[in-house]
């Protein structure tokens, strides 16, 4: 695929960035493409591999391994590269609904599976996966498609994140009528709340949204199933139930004096800031403000990072994030081989923007939070910290030692959460009667049927927290399994 010898002859280039220090001064994509020669070129790195690693979509060791959506990635490398970007368009969707999305946010396990990466930078998947979506809405590539035929079935799926939306899109075009039920205000889910705008702008999920609504999806807002709407007048109504409810649970803080006024949990941060800056650009004041605060993120993932990032352009004083484990390594460890996802360390977007304004890596890692201690007004003032070492038992169990001597105070006036989720939210669940385990929705991994008739669950609500991908392969999965069962349906009718 790509050009013979192009990976010896080309070099990896990614999609251009503004400069950290200008894109704090907006909420825009911080990202753009490159032109379409440059993008021919990076499709010219695919090698003819023989076996291709990056879409075989698994998980090795708990991490994604390969593109879960199984998209045929050298086929669109290669159409690319010869210039033919409706075929390549054509290539992408054939596996999966919503490329905008993935190539903006996704972490590329694929190009952490291609085989150039053994040895060199992988190919830019994702930078050309990206422009072959936005060339085909630009160019008018994409409208509505309208089924020819209705079958006369009738299906509800709870959620419009990335899994409900995927599932709505393939029912939808297998002919049945779909109304997907949302019980914020903007459909999306975490696509439209969790992820600050700055990385996917919202317009980009609207889009998508009303494409869909074209294509006869209904979407009901401002609805919340068990309150708005019961379980039984869904079951009623529509021959099928898809729970696409998500895994949005927050985990808190417990510890003494994580009740102070100022301890947020980050989503409820992200969310406030996203829908102030939709809603009137700030103006209506229904926002938590960093302006001039010491702002500390407790945890190391991603959502820590978009913390991070929204603080700064709020013009935040100081941001830090700690996180409990050593700072990765440079290179991939002997424990993290390819095509495993590299875990090696990175200056994502936030962090280069911290250290582009305040002229260091805003990261503390292995380092434990003792305590909170707020002001006599109840508002957080200080966190107390020690540092910690990771140590590795003989029969492999990892715990970590307080160091002495390493205590320190540090002034905090927003004290973020970012401890990762615990798992889907029981109510919903509770209402139609299915069964939970370990906070997870329980469904068949083959049919993602419940143990209610006609009740299904997908998305990060069965698998728990995980990747845009993996929701959209949940998505499509569960669609597929309804289809069967409302034909099924039909031929027993």
């Amino acid at each position: 695929m790509g050009k013979p010898t192009g990976f010896m002859e080309y070099s990896r280039e990614k999609g251009k960035e503004q400069p950290p220090l200008e894109r704090i001064k907006n909420w825009k994509e911080y990202a753009s493409r490159l032109t379409d020669e440059a993008l021919q070129i990076q499709g010219a790195r695919c090698m003819d591999c023989g076996t291709p690693f990056c879409h075989m979509g698994m998980e090795i060791r708990g991490s994604a391994a390969g593109c879960p959506i199984h998209n045929v990635i050298p086929e669109w490398n290669d159409l690319v590269y010869h210039g033919k970007w409706k075929e390549a368009l054509d290539r992408l969707l054939l596996t999966n609904n919503f490329p905008e999305f993935t190539g903006r946010v996704c972490p590329a396990p694929c190009e952490g599976s291609c085989t150039l990466a053994i040895s060199d930078p992988a190919v830019a998947i994702k930078s050309i996966e990206r422009a072959i979506i936005d060339k085909g809405f630009e160019n008018g590539w994409i409208t509505p498609r309208i089924p020819a035929h209705r079958s006369g079935k009738k299906v509800a799926v709870v959620g419009s994140g990335p899994a409900g939306l995927a599932a709505a899109d393939q029912l939808n075009q297998q002919g049945h009528t779909v109304t997907v039920f949302e019980r914020e205000d903007r459909a999306g889910g975490l696509l439209t709340y969790g992820i600050p705008n700055m990385k996917l702008e919202k317009e980009v999920v609207a889009r998508r949204v009303q494409l869909l609504a074209d294509e006869g999806i209904h979407f009901i807002l401002n609805t919340e199933i068990g309150k708005d709407v019961t379980a039984d007048e869904l079951k009623a109504q529509f021959d099928a139930v898809i729970l696409c409810t998500g895994a949005t649970k927050q985990r808190h803080l417990h510890m003494e004096g994580s009740e102070s006024e100022g301890v947020v949990l980050a989503m409820d941060y992200l969310t406030s800031t996203t829908k102030s800056l939709l809603n009137s650009n700030f103006e209506d004041g229904q926002f938590l403000d960093t302006k001039g605060k010491n702002v500390i993120v407790i945890g190391g993932g991603d959502t820590g990072a978009d913390c991070v990032a929204t603080a700064i352009r709020q013009k935040c004083k100081t941001v830090f994030q700690f996180g409990k484990h050593p700072q990765l390594p440079e290179n991939r460890d002997s424990d993290n081989p390819w095509p495993t996802n590299p875990q090696v360390y990175k200056l994502d977007y936030a962090y280069a923007e911290a250290d582009a304004k305040y002229g260091r890596d805003p990261r503390e890692y292995c380092i434990q939070t003792k305590k909170i201690v707020a002001d006599s007004n109840g508002r957080v003032k200080e966190l107390h910290t020690i540092q910690m070492e990771k140590m590795i038992s003989d029969d492999g169990y990892v715990y970590f030692n307080e160091l002495p001597g390493t205590e320190k105070v540090w002034p905090a006036d927003y004290v973020f959460v970012a401890i990762g989720f615990e798992g889907t939210e029981h109510g919903i669940a509770e209402q139609f009667g299915v069964q939970i385990t370990n906070n997870r929705i329980k469904a068949n991994g083959k049919t993602y049927s419940t143990n209610v008739e006609g009740v299904f669950a997908a998305g990060d609500a069965r698998r728990g927290q995980s990747l845009i991908v993996w929701a959209i392969n949940e998505g499509r999965n569960v669609a597929e399994s309804v289809n069967a069962y409302l034909l099924a349906q039909a031929i027993v009718q």
